[in-house]
């Protein structure tokens, strides 16, 4: 698989369609690798006539684990941050996001169509805040400002995330994510009993580890509040969130909107926190569709 070094880490990735064709960057969530993605709605944005570019983040998926960094105790740093102080991360969101400007530099692309999906999102905020020549329109996909005292998780689905699985074995690995998945999806879009689509395989094959899951929601953690930042945006923006999102609720996703000049909502109702088979055709509208607006 084709890695670059960018902001030195080795940054895995795929590229799909036409190098001639319009760049689509696709940035995943927490601890997911590029093959979160369905293949149906990259099939569908290529036949739209994009490039479509979905990279690893750091320590997940082919792209360079940095386990040498540790693991602070994710409880420890969480009663930190219920209580005002300083979280100890191994590194920062604007670090994945300096990853990314490199990326699309290393790959000497100009300027991309960026789409984030939950830390991928805030990951992609931070992108146009800081590095806004490179994105010709953003998307993003069950987001938040990061602003203190929004909504947060269930109790469900939080205790769920931080018990972590049972054991490593891949039989607890597969229950868990099971669980996972099942907590995720809304009513109008419930996970599927089984691996029919394929989307465990995909992950476990790509590649997941604990140790850079934690340290990713470490630096979700320790990142700061964006709302001013994001105020001074000045592009095509659409916010994509579900009512039904027991993980950030849609109400981060309704204030993100309403602090970006001109961005649009697109409130789904019924979905969760996650990527429904159901869904892909409308998701590949809307990105479409806003790619028209640069």
């Amino acid at each position: 698989m084709p890695s670059i070094v960018c902001n030195g880490v080795s940054i895995a990735y795929e590229d799909y369609g036409d190098p001639g064709n319009p760049p689509i960057l696709l940035i995943q969530g927490l601890g997911i690798p590029s093959s979160g993605w369905s293949p149906e709605l990259i099939d569908s944005l290529v036949s739209s006539g994009f490039r479509v570019i979905t990279p690893d983040n750091r320590d997940v998926g082919l792209s360079e684990k940095l386990d040498y960094l540790g693991v602070p105790s994710i409880p420890v740093q969480f009663l930190r941050r219920m209580t005002f102080m300083r979280v100890n991360a191994p590194y920062q969101l604007t670090d994945m996001m300096t990853d990314m400007v490199a990326f699309l530099d290393a790959l000497e692309i100009q300027q991309a169509h960026v789409v984030g999906i939950s830390m991928g999102s805030m990951i992609s905020q931070l992108l146009a805040i800081h590095a806004p020549h490179k994105l010709a329109t953003l998307t993003l996909m069950m987001t938040t400002t990061g602003r203190r005292f929004l909504p947060g998780p269930t109790k469900a689905v939080r205790n769920h995330i931080l018990q972590g699985p049972v054991s490593y074995s891949e039989e607890d690995r597969y229950k868990y994510h099971r669980v996972t998945r099942k907590l995720l999806s809304g009513p109008k879009y419930p996970a599927p009993e089984d691996d029919s689509d394929g989307l465990f395989r995909r992950l476990f094959d790509r590649g997941m580890t604990a140790g850079g899951t934690a340290r990713q929601m470490l630096a979700i953690m320790a990142a700061p509040g964006r709302v001013s930042a994001l105020k001074n945006l000045r592009l095509p923006v659409q916010v994509i969130h579900g009512d039904a999102d027991p993980l950030i609720p849609v109400q981060c996703g309704r204030e993100t909107a309403a602090v970006i000049p001109g961005a649009v909502l697109h409130e789904i109702s019924g979905w969760g926190h996650d990527l429904p088979a159901a869904l892909t055709p409308l998701f590949a509208k809307l990105m479409t569709e806003h790619t028209k607006k640069a």
